[in-house]
């Protein structure tokens, strides 16, 4: 049986980035990766993925960095398995170094390639921050796994990922992992978390 994995990209990617595609070739015969553009404002991006997941009710959940922050977020909700990559839990103190405009680095179906970070989007994600755990219990913890690159210059939650989960992995790689890199550590970790649901 094929199953089904939402895949959320991080803040300056989108669905067509190349752990996306990586992903998607990775696990052809698997799974169906589904790899959407995510809006710019997390309420906005939460709402979607959320409709994503009621339509698609995919079998697990995928994130890289900002990804990763939104899928941690719904797994605990939702009760979903989920694979964290390079988590970015405090989104707003990235942003607010980055304020200006900006392009993303991989197309979006939509066509637009600039966007602007500005103190309100930041704002919105400090809110978010806050109670980014408030639906993380003891029984779903099991179902979480983070998978952190040893040479990640950017996001370093491990610590702050193991005060509410306990199944962290290494790679040897940065904090936007290569497509080798999503078939050698991503794809055996998403085949093992669909093994065990």
């Amino acid at each position: 049986m094929i199953r089904k994995i939402l895949f959320l990209h991080g803040f300056f990617a989108s669905g067509s980035c190349i752990p996306a595609k990586a992903l998607r070739t990775g696990l052809e015969g698997i799974a169906t990766v589904l790899t959407p553009d995510l809006p710019l404002h997390p309420s906005d991006a939460l709402r979607f993925i959320r409709s994503v997941i009621e339509t698609e009710k995919p079998d697990l959940l995928v994130g890289n960095s900002c990804g990763s922050f939104y899928a941690q977020i719904l797994a605990s909700e939702l009760g979903l398995p989920t694979l964290l990559g390079n988590p970015h839990f405090e989104m707003s103190g990235f942003l607010m170094e980055r304020i200006g405009e900006h392009q993303y680095k991989s197309p979006r179906r939509d066509g637009r390639q600039t966007f602007v970070i500005d103190e309100a989007l930041v704002g919105e994600f400090a809110e978010l921050e806050k109670r980014q755990f408030d639906c993380c219990t003891h029984d779903g913890a099991d179902q979480v796994c983070g998978l952190f690159g040893d040479n990640d210059n950017l996001a370093h939650y491990e610590p702050l990922f193991l005060e509410h989960y306990t199944h962290a992995y290494h790679f040897p790689g940065r904090h936007t992992p290569t497509a080798d890199e999503v078939r050698t550590w991503y794809v055996p970790l998403v085949e093992k978390l669909l093994l065990k649901n």
